[in-house]
């Protein structure tokens, strides 16, 4: 793919900003310790310039980046802000405790808003769970599978699913945090009754509660309109997953699975209108937007997605 001049500059601009050390910010911002205090970290020419209509805020899915942080936790998280990102969103805490995990966020720079967790985890440790987010910092915790057989979830495992997403976030509201569902691509295949599993998970929890977190690939991926869904239920739509999905990519696929390598390409490449996608997550009121980028080399591939919302128009 070409890049533009200005894309070209931008990404070289973010790369070697994310290097400089802190006494060359030109101004600093607060960020909670793992204490709850406010600590001092670097603000300037090292953070994304998002100069187009996306204004963010934009954080990176630390799965993205899974084969190296399971492997250097400091130096994968040094990496992550030395591409201009100040937030993130977890998927484990790699070996660490949650204090631990927290302290290498704050060496670093980085502050996680949200995180996700296995469903078997809530059911089973949910006091602990919290007990954890608060160690971290996050404000989002939810999660992103419903345990169901292969293919399509089905309308029984949905309404399932429903009461238990209904206590679990009422817990967690109790702790002053927010409680999603991450949608994964199987929910979409209406059952024999005509119910779509979606729809059920969306009615049958409280709205005032549970807020659901659209990865745009995997709603996109059984052929789902991500700008119909993003309107149909405006007010529960709090966070976004971006990936963008090659051209060519079959959709009608109900299973929750693919080949990143083969199916994800870098934002604004694919056939997804994310144009449309951020204009209306922007009048929906969206919280949280976060790269994930699931391919093989994603050092390689992040910044060219950052180069495209750093500039785009919608």
């Amino acid at each position: 793919m070409r890049l533009s001049l200005t894309f070209t500059v931008l990404v070289v601009a973010i790369s070697l900003a994310g290097c400089r050390r802190a006494g060359q910010s030109v101004t600093t911002t607060s960020a909670p310790n793992a204490g709850g205090a406010a600590t001092s970290a670097p603000l300037g020419s090292g953070d994304l310039l998002l100069r187009g209509d996306f204004k963010g805020p934009l954080g990176v899915q630390l799965y993205s980046v899974r084969n190296a942080i399971s492997k250097d936790v400091p130096g994968t998280l040094a990496r992550v802000r030395a591409l201009g990102f100040r937030e993130v969103e977890l998927a484990g805490t790699y070996g660490l405790t949650a204090s631990q995990f927290r302290t290498e966020l704050d060496r670093a720079g980085l502050r996680a808003t949200s995180m996700h967790v296995g469903y078997e985890r809530l059911r089973d440790s949910l006091t602990a769970v919290l007990d954890e987010a608060r160690t971290l910092g996050v404000e989002y915790v939810g999660t992103a599978w419903i345990p169901h057989n292969d293919g399509p979830l089905t309308e029984e495992a949905a309404h399932h699913a429903a009461a238990d997403f209904t206590a679990w976030s009422r817990a967690v509201r109790e702790r002053r945090l927010r409680f999603f569902y991450h949608v994964h691509g199987y929910e979409f295949q209406p059952a024999a009754s005509g119910a779509v599993p979606m729809d059920i998970l969306m009615r049958e929890t409280p709205d005032d509660a549970m807020k659901f977190e659209m990865d745009v690939f995997w709603i996109s991926r059984p052929g789902a309109d991500p700008v119909a869904w993003l309107r149909k239920y405006p007010t529960r739509w709090r966070l976004l997953h971006l990936k963008d999905m090659k051209r060519g990519t079959p959709t009608n696929v109900n299973t929750g699975s693919a080949n990143p390598d083969e199916t994800e390409v870098p934002l604004g490449t694919g056939l997804i209108d994310y144009r449309g996608v951020l204009l209306t997550a922007r009048e929906v009121g969206v919280d949280k937007y976060f790269i994930e980028d699931e391919t093989a080399e994603p050092f390689a591939t992040m910044p060219l997605s950052v180069q495209w919302l750093a500039t785009v128009r919608y």
